[in-house]
């Protein structure tokens, strides 16, 4: 059994924790991000050597630093960054023409790289591989309640594991669930078992252009591709579609609902590291600050280093509606946290203006920024530890700690560390212009324009 992850996703129901450049797969929780974990229980299924991740460019960088955090690699072929985002569909293809090229009667299971899943759910996975010779296969997750953010699915003929689909259903008002959850409707999970020769089958008969685009072994033209999902282009036409109840812990964490749900709550029902008084059943995340609740009740309070959301625990399915509103302005706050982070490593703003701006600069070992030039900005640089490499105009030397350069703009530059420790430098902009727009790449390790 192969494993395929889906790690393109933005999770823009969870702003100011994900956000567009560092979404919320990513992110470290309790020591590692649920990309991770994913990885981790594939891992138990297929082994690191049979895991394939299909991402988007701007994420490719992070699932390879974050595997190898986890001490493995993957093969340059099991890495699979789309040009565009085209929803599940197209994705889940790309990945099972890799997989067929490897292996020709292989299965895969499909899993999103953004939620909790109990270890007990691995062997009814794989006692469910013998449906995939058959049926296109999904698991489903009982009910703990009648939720309005998730799609159900209608059991229909019982087979010897699991059961035909009868339906699946778009996610429902809160008394249409009520009846879903009365009537042994299962929640969709997005997690699909799927044998080439089943898969390819279903994706001729339903979407034929998508079979002809992905029916050799070139990666096909992403831009004429349709935007669908594998549930609105096969699962919901195909007859040959069958569900497999997962009894196991499962959640989506898609809304900051959710992450209350999963978390351990205190007596009054409060979750999360704040002093509370008269308060009950409020969630808090903070990124360092002392935080105090008195007398509220039913709140979510998100803070983070240039960002607080405060909403009713009732209302989280609207943040996404509050992301649409920054993106329409066109602010930055929903694409970036202070830390950004680069293949290289990661820079943290530390405190701007409109004619400076100062980043702590983390460079990995071995690793090195592009060497590019600015038209707008001159930058100083001190090493705070570590050594690094510098190049300046065609000279190279080294700095060492507590050593400092200046960069004039218009002076081609590169930094690199050349040590076995992670280099951090103290960068401080001077210019009119501030923007990472203003850099000019005459070559980059990452091939980035």
């Amino acid at each position: 059994m192969k494993s395929i992850i889906l790690a393109g996703g933005v999770g823009t129901r969870l702003w100011p924790l994900s956000r567009e450049y560092y979404p919320k797969q990513f992110i470290h929780l309790d020591g590692h991000s649920l990309f991770q974990r994913t990885c981790e229980r594939a891992a138990q299924l297929s082994g690191f050597e049979g895991i394939y991740v299909v991402t988007n460019k701007i994420h490719h960088y992070l699932v390879r630093n974050q595997i190898e955090e986890l001490g493995y690699s993957l093969p340059d072929d099991h890495l699979l960054a789309e040009p565009a985002g085209k929803n599940t569909l197209p994705a889940i293809a790309w990945a099972m023409q890799r997989i067929r090229a490897d292996d020709p009667s292989a299965s895969a299971v499909v899993f999103p790289s953004d939620h909790l899943l109990g270890d007990t759910a691995l062997d009814q996975i794989r006692a469910a591989e013998q449906l995939a010779a058959q049926y296109l296969v999904t698991f489903g997750v009982r009910p703990t309640s009648p939720q309005t953010g998730y799609g159900y699915i209608k059991p229909g003929k019982p087979l010897a594991l699991g059961n035909i689909v009868d339906a699946f259903k778009e996610k429902p008002d809160e008394k249409t669930a009520e009846e879903y959850v009365k009537n042994g409707y299962l929640w969709n999970s997005g997690i699909f078992l799927l044998s080439t020769d089943c898969f390819f089958g279903e994706l001729k008969a339903y979407c034929p252009a998508l079979f002809s685009a992905f029916s050799g072994n070139t990666i096909p033209d992403y831009a004429s591709l349709e935007s669908i999902s594998i549930d609105y282009g096969l699962l919901e036409h195909s007859r040959r579609v069958a569900v497999v109840p997962l009894d196991a812990s499962w959640s989506d964490l898609g809304t900051f609902k959710a992450m209350y749900d999963v978390e351990q709550h205190d007596a009054q029902g409060n979750v999360g590291k704040a002093e509370y008084l008269s308060a009950k059943n409020n969630y808090v995340f903070s990124s360092g600050k002392h935080i105090g609740l008195i007398g509220v009740h039913d709140l979510v309070v998100v803070d983070t280093t240039d960002a607080l959301l405060i909403c009713d625990n009732k209302h989280t399915e609207q943040v996404k509606k509050l992301v649409g509103l920054y993106n329409k302005a066109k602010d930055p706050i929903t694409s970036f946290h202070r830390q950004v982070h680069r293949p290289w490593g990661s820079y943290t703003v530390l405190e701007e203006s409109g004619a400076y701006k100062i980043k702590r600069v983390t460079v990995r070992p071995n690793q090195k920024l592009s060497l590019q030039l600015h038209h707008h900005r001159s930058e100083h640089w001190v090493v705070v530890s570590g050594t690094a490499e510098v190049e300046l105009d065609g000279e190279t030397r080294l700095l060492r700690q507590g050593e400092s350069t200046f960069v004039h703009s218009g002076m081609m530059h590169r930094l690199k560390n050349p040590g076995v420790i992670p280099l951090e430098v103290i960068e401080v902009q001077l210019g009119e212009y501030l923007e990472e727009d203003d850099i000019v790449r005459f070559d980059d390790d990452y091939d980035r324009k």
